[in-house]
């Protein structure tokens, strides 16, 4: 069976609450609204704020439509807030206001000058959008421009043109508006301050959104590409709907019956999509994808840096971490800060962060966040309020559900240790010692992969990244190892590394690697989703996917050779979490992860290009060895 015994009832609630979330993520002014927008906060803003909308000019003459939120008393300067986005403005009209402002409501209610602006080629800005449009290292000409650039140009006019402003500049954004605020800290203009990239887009092939380690992220990039990557032939405060039309609540049947990624253009996009076209076009990590990284940038930044990310992001875990690492570096000159909380795509904005799922965090982490990091550190920066003295990574620590303070990341007091592969299923942090059955093997069918969620849903939404994995663990093309109870806690913090030895009888693979909290059998039942019994859970703590031929490269992918033992290394990305005594630590490996992920054919073949008759059954190796000693790396905290 695809799906546990979930009521009929439950499946449709939280089918409905995934369908707002999937809308909500796709507004970056919505993801803001911290915790939800209400009359209060509406009306507060009605009679203490001015609208005012004007086409702000670039170095190249193409205009950027730009909201601007002012406080109605002129008693004092204030500094600017902006937010840069391709997901709109709205509502347009100077007599129509947002529902609420700012990063928080506690920006809005304390003053501040607040200003939102579509990007070049979005909604009512004029110009040609190019998604994560790569930065300008060398600008010669006026016709040179990147998102820096009209960062910088809009800073200019805004401190030029907008009465009361005290000269300082903050700016922040979620997922894409957290790409353009990344992009805001390079070549800042020395207006700007601080700068909070929020679950930024920072690697469309490496790990956020669209790719992670080669492997195509087809649910989520269809669904969002069929909007955003619409053509947009002029100006226009409507964007494209979403596609729509699946005949099924079913995302497994709908994907399954839509067959190869090249049905896509040929039966839906009719090759009018750009962005998608790109992703058709550049499979591997060529200069295209190189280009639209700013991490090699981040140099030489000089605003103060909070990024911020969640541990159960469903879209860009990776780009927070990464972000801040690159700037870490380059050893900035102004503090280089990073949050992450057990949150989803944005959750820290929007939500009180009490729970997921059937997860509890014991508090409200998302208004702690909002109160206590957030809004004292733009406060400090840019109005001279006290310094809140926060500590180098405020990391919440999932497991032990308690917010850690450390003056660097990873932490310095953790040790790398292996979790090894042993044969009968066991998983030890001992190295293998006899080379007797020494691998394991699965088949793993194409025509039937494994599904990403134990879920009937047709938008994605965030639920696996917490999901109980037993409904993966049953079937026979999943290999689970499991460690013994644990007689001591066991806590994690920073990356985590997958090692696999492996074998294959086709000519390419895809790896899946879980790592995941097993609860005690007597665990308290103390989910929020009623009748839910927590004894035996498996909670997924970390999942990645590796896409075996770019094993040594991810610019010239090579074919596996049938039969031959070959290392398969990748990042997992990090995680903090503390695995209780108790409870049991499982690693899954398993071979696709469908619809999330994109069907591999298991042939040495350009997947975006390959037909029906490419996709093959094969036999998969995991080796165990003392020669091939499969493992998860994890740092452990000493």
């Amino acid at each position: 069976m695809r799906f546990y015994q979930y009521q009929q009832t439950q499946l449709y609630v939280k089918s409905l609450r995934f369908l707002i979330v999937f809308f909500l993520v796709l507004s970056t002014q919505k993801l803001a609204a911290q915790g939800g927008a209400n009359k209060e906060d509406s009306l507060y803003i009605r009679q203490n704020y001015t609208k005012i909308e004007r086409l702000i000019p670039m170095r190249d003459g193409v205009k950027l439509f730009t909201s601007i939120y002012m406080p109605k008393s002129t008693a004092q300067k204030y500094p600017i807030l902006l937010d840069r986005t391709p997901y709109s403005v709205a509502p347009y009209g100077e007599d129509k206001y947002k529902t609420s402002l700012g990063p928080s409501m506690l920006f809005a209610r304390d003053g501040y000058i607040i200003v939102y602006q579509d990007v070049r080629g979005k909604y009512m800005s004029e110009g040609e959008f190019v998604a994560v449009k790569p930065f300008m290292p060398n600008k010669k000409k006026k016709t040179d421009v990147d998102e820096s650039s009209d960062t910088y140009d809009t800073i200019d006019w805004l401190l030029k043109n907008i009465p009361n402003n005290n000269g300082r500049v903050g700016s922040w954004g979620i997922s894409a508006p957290g790409f353009y605020t990344t992009m805001t800290a390079i070549d800042a203009h020395p207006a700007l301050k601080v700068a909070s990239p929020q679950a930024p887009v920072t690697d469309w092939y490496m790990g956020d959104d669209r790719h992670h380690n080669g492997a195509f992220f087809l649910m989520g990039t269809f669904a969002f590409l069929s909007s955003y990557g619409a053509p947009r032939p002029e100006p226009s405060a409507k964007g494209a709907p979403q596609f729509s039309a699946y005949g099924t609540p079913d995302s497994y049947e709908f994907y399954k019956k839509l067959g190869p990624i090249r049905n896509v253009n040929e039966k839906i996009f009719n090759g009018q999509n750009v962005i998608w076209n790109q992703m058709m076009e550049h499979g591997n990590y060529d200069e295209f994808w190189q280009a639209r990284t700013p991490v090699p940038h981040l140099k030489n930044i000089k605003p103060a840096v909070l990024t911020v990310g969640g541990w159960f992001d469903q879209e860009d875990l990776y780009g927070p971490l990464k972000t801040y690492a690159g700037i870490e570096r380059n050893n900035p000159k102004s503090p280089n800060l990073l949050v992450m909380g057990p949150w989803i795509h944005g959750g820290w904005a929007r939500s009180t962060g009490e729970l997921l799922g059937n997860i509890r965090f014991d508090s409200k982490t998302a208004p702690f966040y909002r109160e206590t990091i957030e809004f004292p550190f733009f406060n400090h920066y840019l109005k001279d309020a006290p310094n809140p003295n926060l500590p180098k990574a405020y990391i919440f620590e999932t497991g032990a559900n308690e917010w850690r303070k450390y003056d660097q990341w990873p932490p310095k007091n953790t040790q790398e240790k292996k979790l090894y592969f042993h044969p009968n299923g066991k998983l030890s942090f001992d190295a293998p010692q006899t080379s007797a059955q020494s691998f394991t093997e699965y088949v793993s069918d194409p025509n039937k992969p494994v599904p990403f969620t134990s879920e009937i849903r047709i938008v994605r939404g965030s639920d696996f990244m917490y999901e109980d994995q037993r409904f993966a663990a049953t079937r026979p093309d999943v290999l689970v190892f499991e460690s013994d109870t644990l007689t001591d806690d066991v806590t994690i913090s920073g990356n985590v590394l997958a090692d696999l030895f492996v074998s294959t009888t086709g000519t390419d693979a895809d790896f899946v690697v879980k790592l995941i909290d097993v609860y005690p059998g007597n665990a308290p039942n103390n989910s929020p989703i009623a009748s839910t019994k927590m004894g035996g859970f498996q909670l997924l703590v970390r999942g990645e996917v590796m896409r075996a031929k770019f094993r040594n490269s991810f610019s010239k992918p090579e074919p596996m050779k049938p039969g031959e033992v070959t290392e398969v290394k990748f990042d997992m990305q990090d995680a903090a979490h503390r695995f209780k005594k108790g409870h049991k630590i499982m690693v899954q490996v398993q071979s696709s992860w469908f619809p999330l992920v994109d069907r591999n054919p298991q042939k040495f073949v350009d997947i975006y290009q390959a037909t029906e008759a490419d996709f093959q059954k094969a036999t998969h190796r995991v080796y165990f060895s003392p020669q091939q000693p499969s493992s998860v790396s994890v740092r452990v905290v000493e």
